[in-house]
């Protein structure tokens, strides 16, 4: 093959879309955000672990007290709060994916919705803590109510944090452009409310449904 063939075979590949082997483009296979993002993630997931297999075990100290204590608390509001992080997550991940097609005003008003969840659940969290307490439900009756309000707690106090990382991601996805790193960092915030929603969606099960 002649010169002239070799760079018009080097020009079909480079102009292969989506080519694996392509010189001009790429396959990106990097892991979203800064590692050290993740090593807090995981980090905080470890945490939160303990403290499931803790709440399982005195589960299995007072399977009695536990299940009548589980029958009280408001499964609605549970759900509800299930539905609406879900919801937040999805929000987020389409305007992730607006942000890096540029797409700005679409991944500002993604955003609003998932800041919108976000105070939805804490507005929520708030009547049940209320309810509770005005019932006489409070940390110091038993065993059960003391774990329900330290993960909840612990989790809402994750919600506030990850508001504030909204928020944050609001205010970047107002610039034209971001630079890997300032990209790396919504990727990031964007994983951090991922998990949020994640310890939820293991909280709600263990406190409120299963007996």
């Amino acid at each position: 093959m002649g010169t002239g063939g070799v760079s018009q075979a080097a020009a079909r590949l480079t102009a292969t879309p989506g080519g694996v082997t392509s010189p001009g483009n790429p396959v990106d296979h990097r892991i979203p955000g800064e590692p050290g993002t993740w090593i807090f993630l995981f980090g905080d997931m470890l945490v939160f672990g303990v403290f499931f297999a803790t709440f399982m075990y005195q589960r299995s100290l007072a399977p009695e007290l536990f299940d009548e204590s589980r029958r009280t608390l408001n499964t609605g509001i549970g759900l509800t709060n299930t539905l609406v992080l879900l919801t937040s997550s999805l929000f987020v991940v389409t305007a992730i994916r607006a942000i890096r097609s540029s797409e700005r005003l679409a991944a500002r008003w993604l955003l609003v919705g998932a800041l919108a969840c976000g105070l939805a659940f804490v507005g929520l969290k708030a009547v049940e803590y209320t309810v509770k307490v005005n019932e006489g439900h409070t940390p110091d009756q038993n065993t059960f109510y003391l774990y329900y309000f330290i993960l909840t707690g612990l989790h809402l106090f994750h919600v506030l944090i990850g508001i504030v990382v909204l928020v944050l991601l609001l205010t970047q996805s107002r610039h034209a452009e971001l630079s890997t790193t300032r990209m790396a960092l919504v990727e990031g915030g964007a994983c951090f409310w991922h998990l949020v929603d994640l310890l939820w969606i293991v909280l709600f099960p263990l406190l409120y449904l299963v007996s």
